[in-house]
């Protein structure tokens, strides 16, 4: 599933593809991925956009989380990945390949495709106003996340760890990996209640997750998406990992086996030796 650091490097990458491009046609070859995505309902919504995008001007790309948004002159264009979905770019009006959505331009058409049918596209008032972007947390990737506003927001949750960072509305854009890896960097166990941290495992699980996605998110641009090749997806990430995925090898810091525990209906791996 792209994380903050996968979402982000696509940000940073299709801005020059669409930022002050007016769209001049809109074609939803799956409503499924439109919101809401069931019945008529989705019909409806797909009717609408085909209507109403055309002539709209995108202002400026943005990354609320795991969400990628298109600011319009009129209204948002919010976007989520979920497990596997990505865009793709087109240099002529026509599309090749499974393609959910199609938003076309003077230069090309931007598609968004997820042939599992999970990720989601859809047409706002506003961003700040989109359901399940209004209520988001702190962005690790800015300012604002500091190790003291990170210590309130432990300190007012009982919750396990792990199950505290994949909380969206607490800190936006961490998933399964990543709060994996964060924790064995800051050596701490997922089972731990958020709330009994004290200052120095506090700040040491602060520096951990802004240096985790940092790395990530090099590695996530080097090489940076290829929009155009349809079987693209980041390379690399493999090599940074130190934990998630590992369930069963050595620990690269103590030696001891990796451990696989369940949490939240996600796979949580971590090393019970040198994570307390």
């Amino acid at each position: 599933m792209p994380e903050l650091p996968e979402v982000e490097a696509v940000l940073r990458t299709i801005r020059p593809f669409v930022e002050g491009r007016t769209i001049v046609r809109c074609r939803v070859l799956h409503p499924i991925a439109v919101r809401p995505s069931s019945g008529r309902g989705a019909k409806r919504v797909a009717a609408m956009l085909t209507r109403m995008l055309p002539g709209r001007t995108i202002l400026r790309t943005e990354r609320r989380g795991k969400y990628l948004a298109l600011i319009l002159d009129r209204g948002a264009i919010a976007m989520h990945f979920r497990l596997d979905g990505q865009l793709l770019w087109f240099d002529t009006a026509e599309t090749k390949g499974h393609v959910d959505v199609a938003l076309q331009f003077d230069h090309g058409t931007l598609g968004f495709v997820d042939p599992r049918h999970f990720g989601r596209f859809q047409l706002e008032d506003s961003i700040d106003q989109t359901p399940g972007i209004r209520d988001l947390g702190i962005d690790p990737l800015l300012s604002e996340f500091t190790a003291e506003r990170f210590a309130e927001l432990l300190a007012a949750s009982a919750r396990p760890l792990k199950i505290f960072l994949l909380d969206q509305n607490k800190v936006a854009g961490i998933g399964n990996i990543y709060s994996n890896e964060a924790m064995w960097h800051a050596r701490l166990s997922p089972l731990r209640r958020a709330h009994d941290l004290n200052a120095t495992e506090v700040r040491r699980l602060h520096k951990s997750i802004v240096d985790v996605l940092g790395r990530a998110l090099e590695c996530c641009l080097r090489p940076a998406p290829d929009f155009r090749d349809p079987n693209w997806w980041f390379q690399g990430l493999e090599k940074i990992l130190r934990v998630y995925g590992r369930e069963g090898r050595k620990c690269r810091r103590c030696g001891d086996r990796i451990a696989r525990t369940a949490q939240g209906g996600r796979s949580t791996f971590w090393c019970k030796r040198c994570q307390k």
